[in-house]
């Protein structure tokens, strides 16, 4: 796979991780230490760029990482190159993006609350205008980990209202899902399913098409290891979940970020490096089959 020959072409730009192995190579963000970074099977880290509160990321099939920051989002490739840029005007705050199979990148601005599809030469090329949150949430916690669909509709988690979005191609609201928490992720799985990260709710949750819940992965089922506040997922082929488990707001350093865990809730693997990261907050696995720009990444 071109992005495993990526990875070990840059074994010469490794840190030195000290903790847990990783066992699965991955692209992450640490929203708290304001980085992005690429993790090896063995745990070195071969890339990273330090940036402003990034929160979204992806590895792309051409090998080139896609993310977004505070301020934007960006591609770039291994070596460094800037690929892709687009930049937020100042009112504005970025915490979701998604390669999109027209070559366009999603992304959800907080603040003027639209999201927007920015073609190559980053340009605004469809803008769908938010019902704007009360004015008690605020600019920061107005939206997460916003996806598209394979039928052309929009999956808006808002955060601070607790509840997902489900728009129309055009952006017409056809309704909104409850969440126990403040949601910062919802994936569609091929099934139908709804995956959700419920941050604050120390929970995960999968819905069915008809909102019943089929599967759940609460506070405390996994012995010595809490949900403090689940931020992202990825659904994997074999049908585990790896989640992450953000340990900021009192909790760094205290368990691993992320873990696999299988449906009947036993961990199969985890990560653990508390010297180069602080908290990890998005990830994608890069051993997993599947092309980001074509919704093969469950994530």
């Amino acid at each position: 796979m071109k992005i495993l020959h990526v990875l070990a072409s840059l074994s010469v730009l490794f840190v030195s991780a000290t903790a847990a192995r990783a066992t699965h190579p991955f692209l992450c963000t640490d929203s708290y230490a304001g980085a992005v970074s690429a993790v090896s099977s063995d745990g070195r880290i071969l890339w990273r760029h330090v940036c402003k509160h990034p929160q979204d990321c992806w590895v792309l099939p051409n090998g080139n990482y896609l993310f977004c920051h505070a301020g934007g989002a960006l591609e770039m490739t291994p070596d460094d190159r800037i690929a892709w840029e687009f930049k937020a005007g100042g009112d504005a705050e970025i915490n979701s993006c998604q390669p999109l199979p027209d070559g366009r990148v999603l992304v959800v601005e907080n603040g003027p609350c639209r999201i927007l599809e920015i073609d190559r030469e980053g340009r605004i090329a469809k803008e769908i205008k938010l019902a704007r949150p009360p004015a008690s949430v605020s600019l920061h916690d107005q939206f997460r980990g916003t996806r598209k669909t394979r039928a052309g509709h929009y999956l808006l988690c808002r955060k601070g209202e607790h509840q997902i979005e489900e728009l129309d191609g055009d952006g017409h609201s056809l309704r909104r899902i409850p969440v126990p928490g403040d949601v910062h992720m919802c994936v569609l799985l091929p099934d139908g399913h709804f995956l959700i990260a419920c941050g604050e709710g120390h929970k995960v949750e999968e819905l069915d098409a008809s909102l019943k819940l089929v599967w759940e992965l609460n506070e405390h089922d996994l012995p010595g290891n809490p949900l403090r506040l689940i931020s992202g997922l990825q659904r994997l082929p074999n049908g585990d979940t790896v989640c992450c488990n953000y340990l900021g707001h009192g909790h760094i350093g205290e368990q691993p970020d992320v873990f696999e865990v299988t449906p009947d809730k036993r961990i199969v693997w985890e990560f653990s490096d508390h010297e180069h990261f602080k908290v990890i907050n998005q990830i994608q696995l890069l051993d997993v089959p599947g092309d980001a720009t074509q919704g093969g990444i469950l994530r």
